[in-house]
């Protein structure tokens, strides 16, 4: 257990917009006293924190490369570690993006001990709860810290449901887990009375653990604030984080500790697949291939000694040709089904909410925690609610609607963080599936929880059709929310209303309308055009991208000069339906160059990625954070959008070059 008072004396890093008072206080070990007017940096993502090439690392060798992808580029290689700082203060939305644990487990390694911030964004938040790292959104504290006031861990659980404040009071994950098997804690009981549920408050209380003896599921009801371990029915990870979290689970429970129900466990090597192709030699001067590398190497050899499936790379005649899918698309396709509580070790594990899933994303430690325990704690969020109505005008998808979304000042300020976003009206579910799967899986954008959409009919057939699984099992299965059920807030969109939307570089919540962008800055030249990864990567993207290609081949055009163009899909299952369907030859034909399966450019690990600062990207990823894709500036879009971009060689709609409005 950790002391009931902690004292902090190490020094204090202001995580300031005044590159010379951050680069004073890193390298010439200036103090800054508290200043509630000092402007500190917002949206620090994870990618800031610990850059792709960072996490290749999985352990104490992160403390040196703590920061050194924030934005300015200031941090350099241990200068967290050496500056002895041990509080580290930051704006809005510090942690958002990925899910990746190395990044608090930089900070800490580095010597830090107390993050402060404005919000935390959950996902960040919680592994830094798994850890031991603390984190506070009081600014107060900074004065008393400065007197050197010892401050009472009270402090720090302030807010938290009672199984956060038990864990930080215990030191972390593990060591709360020690006691809660041991029987000297235990979480509360849920005494919820029955009471009218959203669609993810229902699916929490089905999958809630009622005795953790028995293994009984099922609780009358929950709501928002309410803490609880739920029942996982799809667990999974993927290269980068598998061996950092098999080292936690080694080092928690034994050097032979086995995984329980290994059958409903599964593995991607989907990230780095052909990072080689674009690793720097910088990087690889650093040894980076070697250790990037090693990552696939030890989940290898762990699987295959846990019995876990492992979706890997796929060779053609000795030749590495691509991954089997990335996690997110093959979960959609081979392993979700409705009413399932799903989590990954990555952010975009929400994606599987389009089927009517609870699907949200884990640290190392939660994952490597319900290896053994099948298990995983949720504090109930809130639900937002997002009625959907109309039709979406030729021109406009459902990226342009999360991009509509996300811009709005209840997202940008943070308001959004942990809440679930619950799509729902009729607009929403005449959508294809795929594109509901673009609503949910860029959820994540906004600091929610997760998202989610009720199962239909099209689940069903989709889900049945493709593996072969009875249809009246999988409607038995399907949840709805209850009528009545209470939303903190709600989002009415009418889609007719809606215009083809970008967001600018640096924020996936930067959104504009299209039009607002040239009246803005012009005419955007660009350099690539990418259009690929979980988000961009799916059949109904590769339509979207086919009908503008084929129409603008239609009328004598394709790809722009000086322009690199590149289609990447997100499964095997996908690139053979764009063979079946005759769009492999129409890209080819446009000068379109196509990538195998991988999560690729998206993470800055496959072509696609930008090269340099003044490279201009328009993408169909899901996040533009500072470094994400590479060096250079990401402008957001649908792929409609980027496919027009690419044959008009700026930032434009497919009407703006065509001359007409293609349908989606």
């Amino acid at each position: 257990m950790r002391p009931d008072t902690i004292r902090f004396e190490g020094r204090v890093l202001y995580l300031t917009e005044d590159e010379a008072e951050l680069r004073a206080q890193l390298y010439d070990g200036v103090p800054l006293d508290y200043d509630p007017g000092r402007k500190l940096v917002d949206n620090i993502s994870t990618d800031e924190l610990t850059p792709g090439w960072v996490c290749y690392y999985y352990d104490e060798t992160l403390a040196r490369y703590c920061l050194v992808g924030l934005r300015g580029g200031v941090v350099e290689r241990d200068a967290i570690k050496d500056g002895k700082f041990e509080v580290i203060v930051s704006g809005v939305s510090k942690g958002c993006g990925s899910s990746r644990e190395t990044a608090p487990y930089s900070e800490l390694a580095a010597g830090i001990t107390l993050v402060i911030a404005k919000n935390i964004e959950k996902i960040y938040g919680q592994n830094c709860q798994n850890i031991g790292l603390l984190t506070s959104t009081d600014f107060a504290l900074l004065p008393r810290i400065a007197a050197g006031e010892a401050i009472p861990i009270e402090e720090f659980t302030k807010g938290l449901d009672p199984i956060a404040a038990e864990i930080v009071r215990h030191g972390g994950l593990f060591a709360y887990n020690k006691a809660r098997l041991a029987g000297s804690t235990a979480p509360p009981a849920v005494t919820t009375a029955p009471r009218p549920m959203t669609l993810a408050e229902k699916i929490i209380s089905n999958r809630a653990i009622a005795d953790a003896k028995t293994g009984a599921l099922g609780i009358p009801a929950v709501a928002p604030g309410d803490a609880l371990f739920v029942r996982t029915d799809v667990r999974f990870s993927h290269e980068y984080v598998t061996p950092m979290a098999e080292a936690l689970f080694k080092m928690g429970l034994g050097a032979d500790a086995k995984i329980t129900d290994p059958g409903s466990v599964f593995a991607f090597r989907d990230h780095l697949t052909f990072l080689d192709r674009v690793m720097p030699p910088k990087h690889v001067e650093m040894g980076l291939k070697e250790q990037a590398a090693s990552l696939a190497t030890v989940q290898q050899r762990f699987t295959a000694a846990q019995g876990v499936r492992l979706y890997g790379e796929v060779e053609r005649d000795g030749v590495t040709v691509g991954s089997e899918g990335i996690c997110h698309n093959i979960v959609i396709e081979d392993l979700a089904e409705p009413g399932q509580l799903v989590i990954g070790t990555d952010s975009h594990t929400c994606m599987a909410g389009a089927i009517g899933c609870f699907a949200f994303g884990v640290g190392s430690t939660d994952m490597a925690n319900s290896w053994f325990t099948k298990d995983v704690r949720v504090k109930v969020p809130e639900s937002v609610r997002v009625n959907l109505t109309g039709e979406l005008r030729p021109g406009v998808a459902a990226k342009d609607v999360m991009l509509f979304l996300l811009s709005d000042e209840f997202f940008k300020s943070g308001d959004g963080i942990g809440k679930v976003l619950e799509f729902a009206g009729p607009g929403a579910m005449a959508l294809p599936l795929d594109e509901r799967a673009t609503l949910t899986n860029m959820a994540v954008e906004a600091g929610s929880f997760t998202g989610i959409l009720e199962a239909d009919e099209v689940v069903v057939d989709y889900i049945g059709d493709q593996r072969g699984v009875d249809k009246d099992r999988l409607r038995a299965q399907i949840v709805r929310a209850d009528p009545g059920a209470e939303y903190c807030k709600t989002f009415d969109i009418d889609l007719a209303q809606l215009e083809p939307m970008v967001a600018t570089p640096g924020d996936p919540r930067n959104g504009m309308p299209l039009r607002a962008l040239r009246r803005q800055d012009g005419e955007v030249k660009i350099d690539i055009a990418y259009g690929g990864s979980c988000t961009g990567g799916k059949k109904a993207d590769m339509d979207m991208y086919a009908s503008v290609f084929r129409e603008g081949l239609a009328k004598g055009l394709r790809v722009a000069d000086g322009v690199r163009c590149y289609i990447q899909f997100g499964s095997q299952h996908i690139r053979r339906y764009a063979e079946e369907q005759g769009y492999v030859e129409i890209f080819e034909k446009a000068g379109v160059s196509l990538i195998n399966p991988s999560c690729g450019a998206c993470i800055n690990a496959g072509p696609g990625a930008s090269s340099g600062p003044s490279d201009v990207s328009v993408s169909a990823i899901n996040r533009n954070f500072p470094g994400r894709s590479g060096p250079g500036q990401v402008y957001l879009a649908s792929p409609l959008t980027v496919a027009a971009s690419a044959l008009a060689g700026r930032v434009v709609g497919p009407e703006d070059v065509l001359g007409a409005q293609t349908a989606a």
